[in-house]
């Protein structure tokens, strides 16, 4: 019997990654003896996420084009060509049974060299709005699993599965670990939780509304769990001297820190507000402006216009943060009903829809 082989590209940030990972850990539980391998950009984040996940990485000469104009977008062309005709030297020597592919640049040239060589292929699609990699790659690749409705407008309707985005299987059952979790960052049970969210590296904007807002979250009696960020955290740590203020660089539980939050602030990362359906609490969406095709703000629109979450721009922090937080706060009904609703737009079962379409295309193919 032939031993299954799997590769997997996607990276660039930790929306495309984490993701990827996901599906890789569902297709070890049902193929142990799998081999996976994985295909990123060099120098990008995926060179050490992956292999801290425990699969081999192999890293492409790929950059996606600046907004810009810059001297790297000359690069481009060059960075393609030499990626492609690596993507299939890659899929020569690993000789795989499917490419999946869960978008940013560097999952371009290797789903577009496995569709060329008649491999089954599958690209997960986390936004709301398709990202350039994906919408290129759509008329190619086999299945398009994405995670919100409408898509048909990015990618032909025959292919889309409405799967959902994959998440870390502990966001499945926070609920119980409400005590644990307050224990773990020796809360004040009385007091309202705010947990608030920029990414991995940080959100200046929301760090800034934070500090600005110390004095309003003590005068109000909440404590506040505030993730910084990598770039931030030496600038705001000083914080963590006040009672009701605790300034964390990264946290490693987010399954605790979901499970003690009362309210939850938050960027509208495709990832983010995938875990947030799942999670089930009152949310206010600060999206960053500062991404490809304001696809955050779309992210964010999806669940606002459901009435499942509140969302502020960035340039209307100033004037609507704080009463919009402050009704938040004080209405108890309210947050019920803004928990309720993002609830029922959570797909628990996406990362086990994704791996089943990944089943039947392997098994199309192997009757082929």
């Amino acid at each position: 019997m032939k031993k299954v082989r799997i590769i997997i590209s996607g990276g660039g940030t930790g929306g495309h990654i984490y993701p990827a990972i996901a599906i890789a850990d569902e297709l070890k539980l049902r193929f142990p003896d799998s081999d996976i391998l994985f295909v990123g950009a060099k120098d990008r984040m995926e060179m050490q996420k992956v292999p801290m996940a425990g699969y081999p990485i192999i890293g492409l000469w790929i950059s996606g084009i600046q907004r810009k104009l810059t001297f790297k977008n000359l690069l481009f062309p060059i960075k393609l060509m030499n990626s492609l005709v690596r993507s299939q030297k890659i899929l020569q020597k690993f000789d795989p049974q499917i490419a999946i592919g869960t978008g940013g640049f560097a999952s371009g040239p290797l789903l577009k060299a496995a569709a060329d060589k008649g491999i089954p292929t599958l690209i997960q699609e986390q936004n709301s709005h398709a990202g350039i990699t994906n919408k290129w790659l759509s008329g190619k690749v086999n299945k398009v699993c994405v995670a919100y409705e409408g898509m048909e407008k990015y990618f032909p309707a025959k292919k889309i599965v409405f799967s959902g985005n994959p998440v870390r299987s502990n966001l499945l059952e926070i609920h119980s670990k409400k005590q644990e979790a307050r224990i773990y960052f020796s809360l004040k049970s009385q007091k309202k939780i705010i947990l608030v969210l920029g990414g991995s590296l940080g959100a200046r904007s929301i760090n800034r509304l934070v500090e600005k807002q110390l004095k309003m979250f003590k005068e109000n009696n909440v404590e506040v769990l505030w993730q910084t960020g990598k770039l931030y955290f030496d600038q705001y740590k000083k914080y963590n001297e006040q009672g009701n203020i605790q300034v964390h660089e990264y946290l490693d539980r987010m399954d605790l820190a979901y499970a003690a939050s009362d309210i939850i602030i938050s960027r509208a990362g495709a990832s983010s507000v995938s875990e947030l359906c799942l999670v089930g609490k009152p949310v206010i969406f600060i999206p960053s402006p500062n991404v490809a095709e304001d696809h955050q703000t779309k992210n964010a629109q999806a669940i606002s216009k459901k009435d499942a979450a509140l969302l502020i721009a960035e340039k209307d922090l100033e004037r609507d943060f704080e009463p919009v937080f402050l009704d938040l706060l004080q209405s108890e009904t309210h947050q019920k009903s803004l928990g309720e609703n993002i609830l029922k737009l959570a797909k628990p079962r996406a990362t086990h829809e994704i791996v089943d379409q990944i089943e039947k295309l392997m098994q199309a193919e192997k009757v082929r």
